[in-house]
């Protein structure tokens, strides 16, 4: 069947058979939609993602060479388009999609499949391509060894001891992530739930839009592009590799790391630059710095980040948005410094999830991962102690005399300086990072102030090298109302440990 599956696709290339296309469709559908279904966890969008892989195929039918694995080659088309679909609808919670494949997997016991799911494609997805062919067509195909000895061009026996080989590897991937299986266990899970049968009717809208040319949406014609886009940029690095083992091969002594490691990418410069991020193409990546001085980090909370020589700590934080004083480590920390790039898409006000990507990638790299904790700890009590000062003003009703004074932009939101900070169509929390600032200790709000207001705090304060933390103090309570009152109270934590 497999040499079949060729024969179809030449078929198709040659003369645009419908029916041959359809039987590719037909075989394969259910592989590839409920591998879109674990990865995104949405039934439309895996629906979408589907169409988008045949109408890939039906693209790159020609360029597929005769030892091409179909099945192998739409399941790794299949998580390209996931990736890509992934960057602006990725699950913030794993649980949330344990809870999703629960729901819509009907087996008598999915226990052991709902802890494998949500973690299957992207363990598959560190194999080798050899490995990952062999499982594909073990336990996704339900192939023979036979088969499979055929398809990856190899002895039955050799053919056999690969697939226990790579289901190993699979079961070690799992063991990083928490979960401890046999390697049986984990076989008879993925035989009996990875491929589920495809919605009825799907098949003939793939069709329609694969193989018959009918117009594509536009979201499913974005996961097209995303998902040929990671092809591509997986072909390039592939051929990286392929000529540094020819060049090892030949006697050199270059490596791979080395290639890495001189390798400049263009938001690589001295200093982190908003520009940059937002012209810089979708990336997720961490390398060692080349640059002496640090060149701070920019954050836009749609679209990324870009962090310049900084330590991994620093990394870590931006990754699960907590800071120095939210911030608990518990083990040894890599040496040295990076620079670091977190972004998933060009658009703005899409989503935050280059924070996920992010943590995926430190996990990776430095065998790190951060986690929420209620800890004891010394804070600060934000609390209103005099409401009748009129301290807090109405929104923007300050804005016009401060720009006349102050600053010739109509966009103005925070004024700060040495004894100033003025705020504008803000919430109290703006005011929260100051005071952490001065006095080096979390700072929680309990004044109940919830609307936006215009507000702006004076004190005696000569200079950044003078600060007079007293003065805002009391400054705070003057104009304001608000007091400070230390405790010990639990707060959420940032703790950084090692992966286990």
């Amino acid at each position: 069947m497999m040499d079949d599956d060729i024969t179809l696709v030449r078929e198709f290339t040659a003369t645009n058979s419908e029916p041959a296309f359809a039987t590719l469709v037909e075989r394969h559908i259910g592989l590839v939609h409920s591998s879109a279904l674990r990865q995104v966890g949405d039934a439309h969008l895996a629906e979408e993602i589907t169409q988008a892989v045949f109408i890939i195929l039906a693209r790159k039918a020609a360029s597929l060479g005769p030892k091409t694995v179909l099945a192998a080659w739409l399941y790794r088309t299949t998580r390209y388009a996931a990736a890509d679909a992934l960057r602006t609808r990725r699950r913030r919670q794993s649980r949330e999609q344990e809870a999703f494949m629960q729901s819509t997997l009907n087996q008598p016991d999915n226990e052991t499949w709902t802890q494998l799911a949500p973690l299957l494609d992207d363990a598959m997805a560190e194999l080798g391509e050899t490995d990952r062919t062999a499982l594909v067509l073990r336990y996704f195909e339900n192939k023979s060894a036979r088969e499979i000895a055929a398809a990856l061009r190899m002895v039955e026996s050799t053919a056999q001891k690969r697939v226990a080989r790579a289901l190993e590897k699979l079961r070690a991937r799992f063991v990083k992530r928490g979960v401890t299986l046999t390697a049986t266990v984990i076989a008879s899970a993925v035989a009996a739930n990875s491929v589920q049968a495809a919605p009825v009717g799907l098949a003939v809208t793939v069709m329609a839009t694969a193989a018959k040319g009918a117009v594509i949406g536009s979201s499913t014609l974005t996961l097209i592009k995303g998902a040929l886009k990671l092809m591509a940029w997986t072909k390039i690095q592939t051929t990286v590799v392929t000529s540094v083992v020819v060049l090892l091969a030949a006697g050199t002594t270059i490596t791979v790391k080395e290639i890495q490691e001189r390798k400049t990418y263009s938001w690589q410069v001295p200093k982190a630059d908003y520009d940059i991020l937002y012209k810089t193409q979708p990336e997720v990546r961490i390398v060692a710095t080349k640059f002496n001085a640090d060149g701070g980090v920019v954050a836009d909370g749609s679209r990324g980040v870009i962090g310049i020589a900084q330590p991994v700590k620093v990394i870590v934080q931006h990754a699960y948005q907590k800071y120095d004083l939210r911030t608990v480590i518990r083990t040894d920390m890599p040496a040295g410094r990076y620079d670091f790039i977190a972004k998933i898409t060009n658009l703005p006000a899409i989503n935050t999830n280059w924070t996920t990507a992010l943590q995926n990638e430190i996990s990776r790299k430095f065998g790190l991962i951060g986690r929420y904790e209620m800890i004891e700890t010394n804070v600060l009590v934000l609390k209103v102690a005099n409401g009748n000062v009129a301290g807090f003003k109405a929104a923007n009703s300050l804005r016009q005399s401060f720009r006349q004074t102050n600053s010739s932009s109509s966009s103005l939101a925070i004024m700060s300086g040495p004894g100033l900070f003025a705020v504008f169509d803000q919430s109290i929390s703006t005011l929260l990072p100051l005071i952490e600032g001065r006095f080096k200790i979390p700072v929680i709000d309990q004044t109940g102030l919830s609307a936006h207001y215009d507000y702006h705090l004076q004190w005696d304060e000569k200079d950044r090298d003078h600060l007079n933390s007293t003065g805002l103090q009391q400054a705070l309570l003057d104009q304001l109302g608000l007091e400070l009152v230390p405790t010990n109270m639990p707060i959420e934590m940032l703790v950084i440990e090692k992966v286990k």
